[in-house]
């Protein structure tokens, strides 16, 4: 039975915008993304096989084409927005962290990651996206965990911290 391309997008453009959200930190470009996963899928012929193969097959064009938009950005660097740094929020500061931490991550290590914990794939359908065993997957998802653990545990450690009133007590 061939599958419907629109019954695709539906139930996949989700988990393919937070996987390009984290993998390229914009959102506009994440759903620029998104669109032209389902641009070539309209190309092409749908591989008719289980849903896990059809979602792998899907995660393998979008990997490649965070990897061309990364390898574009390393050519045309994007402007830097003329933000004061001293009138960001904590959070955003936790935001651009997380973006450091993945950034410091291999692509295949990032793209591992964030299709195991941003996407929710399994790691057959990582491996099949990626061209890995499932063990493989699962020593690369450990390797930048504790990659990530290690460049998140500097900035939380230096930062200032607050202290706190314990409840029904005056300090």
């Amino acid at each position: 039975m061939p599958v419907d391309p629109e019954a695709l997008f539906a139930a996949n453009q989700h988990r393919l915008f937070r996987y390009f959200r984290r993998a390229v930190g914009r959102a506009d470009t994440a759903r620029d993304l998104t669109q032209d996963v389902f641009l070539r899928v309209s190309r092409t012929a749908i591989p008719v096989a289980a849903d896990g193969e059809v979602r792998a097959w899907l995660f393998r064009i979008a990997r490649n084409l965070a990897l061309d938009y990364h390898r574009r950005r390393v050519r045309q660097p994007e402007p830097s927005p003329l933000i004061d740094e001293s009138s960001r929020l904590p959070s955003q500061d936790v935001d651009l962290a997380v973006k450091e931490a993945l950034a410091a991550l291999s692509d295949l290590d990032r793209d591992v990651f964030l299709m195991r914990e941003v996407a929710g794939l399994g790691y057959e359908e990582i491996g099949r996206a990626c061209g890995l065993t499932p063990d493989a997957v699962r020593s690369r998802i450990h390797r930048a965990r504790l990659q990530l653990r290690t460049h998140l545990a500097a900035p939380i450690a230096t930062r200032r911290t607050i202290p706190m009133r314990q409840s029904g007590r005056q300090p």
